[in-house]
């Protein structure tokens, strides 16, 4: 039995983030992660300005700005005719100290919160140690879990899930994700292929119409990934198939040659959230607390926004505040995560599904119409970019 003040469920990007900020508070902070080694398999790749902001705080920002690659601006785009509208994200200088999207891949982050959280005394991370049952009760939550030497039993003050979608910690608040799962599957397919070669204009993310359908271009280091909108008359395995692949990357550029894809995989859009952050001692953050399309990259965003407005409650309470504090978070956030999160991205999604010609030459004049007038362009950034979001909640009591 050991006792510590926070334990952490999940040692993906948010719950390392969570661990990192307690720990540089003086708290005393466990991670317990069920995979035996930090994941670098395709996941989020975007961060956005006030994001960035908020790891610039921690030291980490300039590690990732090293290691991705800077997006002064985005774009949608008609495939082939290259008709686009580009949103110059320089316009938000005074918002931010980052007017940029980066572009980096998710494990980067979690390395390197993992490298920051080996130099703090009083935080540990547990890998290969998958949690068997959460309880608690007016003083603490016990975790039982099985770890590389057997059954273990660790007793903290306060307890968080940030152990993603399938959460242990969530299900031993009795609480379940409300929403949605989209019909559609998307394919996740990476190359080196230099597209920004070959189509004039490109912008390191840009999200694409073309006949009949939709893909979008994510570029990170030596590397695109393309977002594959597939044909609904095909199954998840027949898409998956490297034939069909190969075809659907020949639709963007035609080439005699096939080809290169690094990685690919079948992924579902959720549009699902908890109907409370908090529950006792127990409090949920990133996917385990809200998941969401990833058109405009705001999952890893959000549950990184989580991390940091959980880190001040949690402290708070450690040092005297009352448990009831956990409550303001769930008002901040949760609303946060409905409204502007899952809501932007549920609308970008049904954006780039629509096919109708017509309503989509509508929507693409009025996006140029946006970046051509100043005040409507930066409002429509600070949405975006989630600042408007954090604003809010900020605001909130």
């Amino acid at each position: 039995m050991t006792d510590t003040g926070v334990a952490i469920s999940g040692g993906g990007p948010v719950g390392l983030c969570l661990a990192l900020l307690l720990a540089r508070k003086g708290v005393a902070v466990r991670v317990f992660e069920a995979s035996p080694e930090l994941s670098e398999d395709l996941r989020a790749s975007t961060f956005h300005p006030p994001t960035l902001d908020m790891l610039d705080s921690i030291g980490i920002a300039d590690t990732l700005v090293d290691e991705g690659l800077v997006c002064p601006h985005w774009q949608v785009r008609m495939h082939p005719s290259g008709n686009r509208a580009v949103f110059d994200l320089s316009v938000l200088n005074d918002h931010t100290g980052h007017p940029y999207r980066l572009q980096c891949e998710q494990w980067k982050l979690s390395r390197a919160l993992l490298a920051a959280l080996s130099q703090e005394a009083n935080a540990q991370v547990h890998f290969g140690t998958e949690i068997d049952t959460v309880t608690q009760d007016e003083t603490g939550v016990t975790l039982v879990m099985t770890g590389p030497e057997g059954r273990i039993e660790h007793r903290a003050r306060l307890g968080v899930g940030a152990d993603g979608a399938r959460s242990a910690v969530r299900a031993a608040m009795g609480l379940s994700l409300e929403g949605e799962t989209f019909p559609e599957t998307t394919i996740l397919a990476t190359t080196t292929f230099p597209f920004e070669d070959h189509m004039e204009g490109l912008s390191n993310v840009s999200y694409c119409w073309k006949e009949g359908g939709n893909f979008s271009l994510l570029k990170v280091p030596g590397r695109w990934r393309v977002s594959i909108y597939p044909r609904e008359d095909l199954s998840v395995e027949q898409q998956l198939e490297p034939e069909a692949i190969q075809r659907s990357l020949q639709e963007i550029v035609a080439r005699d040659a096939e080809y290169e894809v690094r990685e690919s995989r079948a992924y579902r859009i959720h549009q699902r959230i908890a109907p409370t952050y908090v529950k006792g001692r127990l409090a949920l953050a990133g996917d385990a607390a809200h998941l969401n399309s990833p058109a405009g990259g705001m999952g890893l965003n959000g549950g990184l926004h989580d991390a940091f407005e959980l880190s001040e409650t949690l402290a708070a309470i450690l040092d005297g505040a009352s448990l009831d504090l956990l409550g303001r978070y769930d008002r901040r956030r949760r609303p946060i995560a409905a409204d502007q999160i899952l809501a932007q991205a549920g609308q970008n999604r049904a954006r780039m599904r629509t096919k109708d010609p017509q309503r989509r030459q509508e929507i693409m004049d009025d996006l140029q119409a946006i970046t051509r007038d100043p005040a409507r362009l930066k409002a429509h950034l600070l949405r975006s970019s989630m600042i408007d979001g954090l604003r809010q909640a900020e605001a909130i009591t």
